[in-house]
């Protein structure tokens, strides 16, 4: 029997139709999150055998669960917190002060004294008056200066709200921390979360170089590049690409081997661990005057909740539904909604999926990034309980 809250062991590959039977999904209220933790032994795999050179600081924002932490911290990569909580659970989680960076450029003061307690040296800024927060609460602490390189296509553009002007700005931030004795030692970008324009990461990594230039010539000991984030989550073939662009640029700017190289990964390493189960529990036909034409579903999780990525990540989801495929199996346009009052709450309206009932199951596959940490009880509708699985 299949238990929550603990991790399930699984030989040769994850059934989730077994899943599904043994643990009577269908008589349950609330969704079931189905994780399986080995995915992101693979992902990790991946990255080293694409980028061996760049060290991937997970993102905790995109998914904060602490057994996904515990798993990669045991892996062996860093992380990228934006809070003290983040930095908390990172540590309690077994990583190490020095794998931590403090990633937020806008962190509030109390964290910033949270961080130094705890010894998180590198801290990212892009404000002058970060840096004078920094010069006052937490003066050790190295900086790294990010600047905005944003992509022309990107699933989250990032870059009205962070990163200063790589021409007009960023040498001055240098010259400003050099005037209060701080200590710069790096540069970073992001060029957005679920990057599509990919030579994006050749424009930045060669702005980037300027400035360590320039860091290097008024005194700094300039030795980490933090490439930021935006690599894809279930499309390999795509990171694949994103890692040839990377590592063409680093081989031409940044040959010198002794410059650390980091990234920002977080739906890389989480979205495809997850597959989201859910119920439906209401059903209606829109008819036209010919043919019953479109069947809504309306099920236990919407935008509230886990599928809030439809609506803060753009994500696009896909529905799979658990009957028995034949040729025969007629399917009709379909609508999901939510379970919520809300008509916002809408979570595909371009599905074609089988006739289906009440009761009956559908799975969203790639559903474990920048859902869990945001999903709330709105409407009293709870959210998902998670089942853990890991290869024996």
């Amino acid at each position: 029997m299949y238990k929550f809250e603990e991790i399930n062991l699984y030989q040769e590959k994850l059934d989730l139709k077994e899943i599904v039977k043994e643990v009577n999904i269908e008589e349950m209220d609330e969704p079931v999150n189905i994780c399986d933790l080995s995915v992101l032994a693979k992902k990790y795999t991946t990255w080293l055998r694409f980028m061996p050179r760049v060290k991937p600081y997970y993102a905790v924002k995109c998914n904060d669960d602490g057994r996904i932490v515990k798993e990669l911290a045991n892996l062996g990569t860093g992380f990228d917190c934006a809070s003290k909580n983040e930095i908390k659970l990172a540590l309690e989680m077994g990583a190490s002060p020095e794998s931590i960076i403090f990633a937020n450029p806008c962190k509030p003061a109390s964290h910033l004294r949270y961080a130094k307690e705890k010894r998180i040296m590198t801290s990212t800024v892009d404000t002058e008056y970060e840096i004078y927060k920094i010069a006052k609460h937490y003066p050790e602490s190295n900086l790294v200066i990010r600047f905005l390189c944003e992509a022309k296509d990107a699933q989250c553009p990032l870059g009205d709200k962070f990163g200063c002007n790589a021409e007009a700005d960023a040498a001055s931030l240098m010259l400003l921390a050099k005037s209060l004795s701080l200590s710069v030692t790096g540069i970073s970008f992001h060029v957005g979360s679920g990057c599509n324009d990919f030579p994006a990461y050749n424009r930045a990594i060669s702005i980037a170089k300027n400035l360590f230039k320039f860091g290097e010539m008024i005194g700094y000991n300039m030795k980490i590049l933090d490439i930021g984030g935006g690599f894809p989550g279930a499309d390999d073939d795509k990171f694949a690409t994103i890692a040839e662009i990377v590592n063409t640029s680093l081989e031409k700017y940044f040959p010198d081997e002794n410059v650390e190289i980091i990234s920002e990964p977080g739906r890389f390493f989480v979205a495809s661990a997850y597959t989201l189960v859910c119920k439906i529990h209401a059903k209606r036909d829109v008819r036209s005057e010919k043919k019953a034409d479109l069947r809504m579903y309306y099920i236990n999780d919407g935008v509230y909740g886990s599928f809030n990525c439809i609506l803060y990540d753009h994500q696009k989801v896909t529905a799979e539904h658990f009957l028995e495929e034949n040729d025969n199996l007629q399917k009709f346009k379909t609508l999901i909604w939510g379970p919520s009052c809300d008509a916002l709450d809408k979570i595909t309206d371009d599905a074609y999926l089988p006739n289906l009932s009440c009761g009956d199951l559908i799975a969203f596959p790639n559903m474990g990034a920048y859902t869990v940490p945001i999903a709330s009880p709105f409407n009293g509708f709870l959210v998902p309980k998670t089942l853990y699985f890991k290869a024996n």
